[in-house]
């Protein structure tokens, strides 16, 4: 199943989000009641903004404890697979929407939220919302909507002459050769996490296939035909050139020596990345400061697909089916006109709301934000949008074929025998 990226604001019967706080007046009478909150910020600014948020709420609502559980991307992943795969929860978690959303909604694990969201849904774009939605209900709050996109070091171009971002895969492959021959790493790569590595096959299916074929992949299960095996051809034409940085296959991603830290402190010229980059970097490392810039992925000659297409996705929360009511009423609050758009403008996400675009101040955010809203379609990344199985396939033997241990047919060959498995 392939989806479009969006996102979803719901409440529970408290009106709607507008210019209200989100905040429902405390009551003297409700019971203490804890509210456990599973995400990934772990890095700064969100980190410290969601601390603030909790206390604000809890000021207003003594009666509640928001249990603010931050955890590293990765380990999310994994520890989220493991509580649903029992049968539980947490009370409000992250999520990326797509198939692995749609598992735990098929498990009766997700709180339906399309009553309690009916007088919210008209504040977000379409777009944000739809990742979430599923027989026309919504089972998530979106809170952030980008894109994947090359971020890189404009000194570094310069220093190895070129004189402006590539628009083709040909003259993509000469600026990474032209690079490695002034002797910059032209690409940083966390090999170990998988995921990255996975959106260089999917863009180059989407720009050789067309992202009709990819919708078509995922209904008859076939990823062994001709474009999508040319799509890992290219990206093996890519890895023989070894844009990596040494040691790549063991290198984490937002870690102080991770792919984001290579770009950030120069020493590699660009990473395939999301709109979150710029954050990142700015984490882990120095921060390029003017220096970096974005440029969208490139056309590949003769493809099917357009390069107004955009691959990417967001981040959302979804409530568990057993959470209090506090749950809900805390995603109001984080989720209202007015908590949403100071998340935006701490430079860390983007805006899923109607009218929020001229918030977003950050140059690069303001191209990854114009060319989402002109992007001629959408496709959410592969390891959400297909079963978790199919995307773990995808990650796995896409990092196989760039370490030379898989051929492009048997990358295809291994997607299409686990979809069709699912």
């Amino acid at each position: 199943m392939v989806l479009l990226a969006a996102s979803a604001l719901f409440m529970a019967g408290c009106g709607g989000g507008g210019g209200d706080t989100g905040a429902a007046p405390a009551s003297s009478s409700d019971a203490k009641v804890t509210v456990e909150w599973w995400n990934i910020s772990t890095t700064e600014p969100l980190k410290s903004f969601w601390v603030k948020k909790v206390k604000e709420y809890q000021a207003a609502h003594p009666n509640v404890t928001i249990k603010n559980v931050p955890i590293e991307n990765e380990a999310f992943k994994a520890k989220i697979a493991t509580v649903t795969q029992s049968g539980k929860t947490p009370d409000l978690f992250t999520t990326w929407g797509g198939g692995v959303l749609k598992q735990q909604v098929d498990a009766g694990l997700v709180k339906d939220l399309s009553s309690e969201a009916a007088t919210w849904l008209a504040d977000f774009t379409p777009a944000a919302l739809s990742a979430y939605q599923f027989d026309s209900k919504t089972y998530a709050v979106p809170h952030d909507i980008g894109m994947v996109g090359f971020w890189y070091n404009k000194k570094l171009f310069n220093k190895a002459g070129i004189t402006e971002p590539p628009a083709t895969w040909t003259a993509f492959i000469d600026a990474v050769k032209k690079l490695k021959g002034s002797g910059t790493t032209p690409i940083a790569l966390a090999g170990k996490e998988k995921w990255p590595g996975h959106y260089y096959w999917a863009y180059l299916a989407m720009r050789i296939a067309g992202l009709p074929a990819l919708q078509q992949a995922a209904v008859d299960d076939d990823f062994n035909k001709p474009e999508f095996i040319q799509a890992g051809v290219k990206l093996k034409e890519l890895a023989d050139l070894q844009p990596f940085q040494k040691g790549f296959l063991g290198a984490g991603y937002g870690s102080t020596d991770g792919q984001a830290a290579q770009v950030s402190n120069g020493k590699a010229a660009m990473e395939l990345m999301g709109q979150w980059a710029p954050t990142v970097q700015k984490d882990s490392g120095k921060g390029l400061g003017e220096d970096l810039g974005f440029f969208p992925f490139p056309a590949v000659e003769g493809g099917k697909g357009n390069i107004g297409d955009a691959f990417g996705g967001g981040g959302g929360y979804a409530v568990g089916v057993n959470a209090p009511p506090a749950a809900v009423d805390f995603l109001k609050f984080i989720s209202s006109a007015e908590q949403h758009r100071q998340e935006v403008e701490t430079g860390a996400v983007l805006p899923v709301l109607k009218g929020e675009e001229s918030v977003v101040k950050d140059p690069n955010l303001s191209i990854v934000a114009n060319q989402l809203a002109a992007a001629t379609g959408f496709q959410l990344y592969l390891d959400q949008a297909y079963p978790p199985a199919v995307g773990q396939e995808v990650n796995d033997s896409v990092a196989a074929l760039i370490a030379g241990q898989k051929t492009p047919e048997q990358v295809a060959d291994s997607i299409t025998q686990v979809a069709k498995s699912e």
